[in-house]
């Protein structure tokens, strides 16, 4: 008899109290200063504040708009901390007052922010973890530019260095990741007619953003990542609710290598619709350990090597498996990546393989359910 009621182990538990306990955070990200998000996250104050919630702000930049500034209507505002440098006051979020008033949901901006030597932590976010592992939710803003792993692209991109760089993980793990978005036409017609927008870009070294081709660049960016977030939320229910159909948001494309030439163009043609998708592509190899399979030699070997370099250099995720059916192994893989494109070269078995095992590609395509084949000649 199954155990409905599988019990937790104690580090399951502690686990599970502990994210519990913790409060909520919710990122309003932007490809670009001027976007809205702290309009919008201050709406969202307001909202809250309207179902009643015990809501308060605690820190929001002075150089927004007049009618960003504007939005802070009835929202309660817990005074910042007032820090002196080089004989300049500047203000940081007051982290103890804020514990100890303990609102339910505390409102500040920009995430990614350096604070000024004399706050209590070297980083705003490190302000905001602390608050949250005091069960209180917070708001935030974040412009995608200084994400880690986006940072050394959109300096190639846009010619502009970006200092203050926030860990990819602090927004992987978000509870809520809310994109604001307008047109790049809007966002450099907004440039142009705001003195404010545009001290502020000239501040922080980055007026070389408000172009077209870098603004729908930067744009690009923020929507794939958004989009990223919405399939892995989609495949985190399916998994839950063990639902196995392909359901997706974006591609995900697998091609399917052996010890052979033809495999390279194989993976040339993932390469290609990877890159038309902009999307996530495998190059997977199976070690086969079925009786009947045939043992690579030393050449079939220097011939894998050179295919699995291929498909790194062409900016592939490789994949090594084994298993005693290829196809099997294959499609259990596709089930478990939520694959929706499968590349794989014609068969190339004797006719007493394919007598004694089959097809590779028959199979493959009986296992799996709503993906699309692109079955490649050999040679």
């Amino acid at each position: 008899m199954i155990d409905k009621y599988k019990r937790s182990t104690p580090e399951e538990a502690l686990k599970k109290i502990q994210s519990e306990a913790k409060g909520h955070l919710k990122i309003f990200l932007g490809y670009a200063p001027g976007v809205g998000k702290t309009y919008s996250m201050l709406r969202e104050g307001n909202r809250r504040l309207s179902r009643g919630q015990n809501i308060a702000i605690g820190l929001i930049e002075k150089d927004n708009y007049p009618e960003t500034l504007e939005q802070i209507k009835n929202l309660k505002i817990i005074a910042p901390k007032k820090i002196i440098y080089n004989d300049r006051e500047y203000e940081e979020v007051d982290v103890e007052t804020i514990i100890l008033k303990k609102p339910s949901t505390i409102i500040i901006d920009n995430l990614c922010h350096l604070n000024f030597i004399g706050s209590k932590n070297k980083y705003r976010y490190e302000d905001i973890e602390e608050i949250l592992q005091q069960g209180i939710n917070v708001i935030t803003t974040l412009n995608i530019a200084h994400m880690e792993s986006l940072n050394i692209a959109i300096r190639k991109i846009t010619g502009v260095k970006i200092t203050e760089v926030l860990k990819d993980c602090i927004v992987e793990n978000a509870s809520e990741v809310v994109l604001v978005d307008v047109s790049p036409d809007e966002l450099i017609k907004r440039y142009n007619n705001n003195d404010i927008l545009q001290r502020k870009c000239i501040t922080l070294g980055i007026k070389n953003f408000f172009t077209k081709n870098n603004l729908c660049s930067l744009r690009e960016f923020s929507l794939r990542l958004t989009a990223e977030g919405v399939d892995e939320d989609l495949a985190q229910y399916m998994r839950q609710h063990d639902i196995h159909e392909s359901w997706h948001t974006v591609e995900r494309v697998m091609v399917c290598i052996s010890a052979n030439s033809s495999s390279k163009k194989l993976i040339r043609k993932g390469a290609k619709i990877s890159g038309k998708y902009k999307c996530e592509w495998y190059v997977v190899n199976v070690d086969c350990t079925h009786l009947f399979a045939p043992r690579l030699t030393a050449k079939n070997r220097e011939l894998l090597s050179s295919n699995l370099r291929l498909a790194k250099e062409l900016g592939a995720e490789v994949i090594n498996l084994k298993g005693k059916s290829i196809s099997r192994t294959l499609s259990t893989f596709a089930t478990e990546k939520y694959i929706t494109q499968i590349i794989i070269g014609s068969s190339r078995r004797t006719k007493l393989q394919s007598f004694l095992r089959g097809s590779t590609v028959t199979k493959l395509i009986k296992f799996t359910k709503n993906i699309e084949f692109h079955v490649v000649p050999s040679g």
